[in-house]
């Protein structure tokens, strides 16, 4: 498969000329690509294994464009989620969570209710020592939400505190 650049069009301005390329000869080179592109929302969380499940490590994800709708209105509401996590023995996998994300984009939910469902769902998934769920809602109607969920696993003890000089 040849990608490199090829000029498919050349405009003279003058002194000096546009040249237009395209990256690659046609839409066919990439049937791979584009069929194992999903398209459609899901609920399914994928994990996989802690590769370090004797540490105890936050993993903190953002996530700056979640959409649903107001439950009342229809009307849609953006936040900014932000999931924090010390896992045990599984990870959420990235994309699957981008998906599971996305589901949410037609469903009509409360904010207290979407953050935590998230946060139960997750937990479900990969059962962490700790994760917290941040759901910070844009302004609407001059009021804004941040609703915080949390879960801790009660066998789970944190490491102390350290202050730093």
């Amino acid at each position: 498969m040849d990608l490199r650049r090829k000029p498919i069009r050349k405009v003279p301005h003058g002194n000096f000329e546009s040249i237009y390329y395209r990256s690659f000869t046609s839409y066919n080179q990439f049937p791979s690509l584009i069929d194992t592109m999903t398209t459609e929302p899901i609920k399914n969380l994928e994990t996989f294994e802690n590769p370090q499940p004797g540490r105890n490590y936050t993993i903190r994800i953002e996530t700056p464009e979640f959409t649903c709708l107001c439950p009342k209105t229809g009307q849609p509401d953006f936040a900014n989620i932000t999931l924090e996590y010390i896992p045990n023995n599984a990870c959420i996998e990235l994309k699957s969570l981008k998906l599971y994300y996305w589901s949410y984009r037609n469903q009509g939910a409360f904010h207290e209710a979407v953050t935590n469902q998230i946060l139960n769902d997750i937990v479900d998934a990969i059962q962490p020592n700790f994760m917290r769920v941040s759901a910070e809602f844009w302004v609407r109607g001059g009021i804004a939400t941040t609703v915080i969920a949390e879960h801790r696993n009660p066998d789970w003890q944190p490491d102390d505190l350290i202050t730093l000089p």
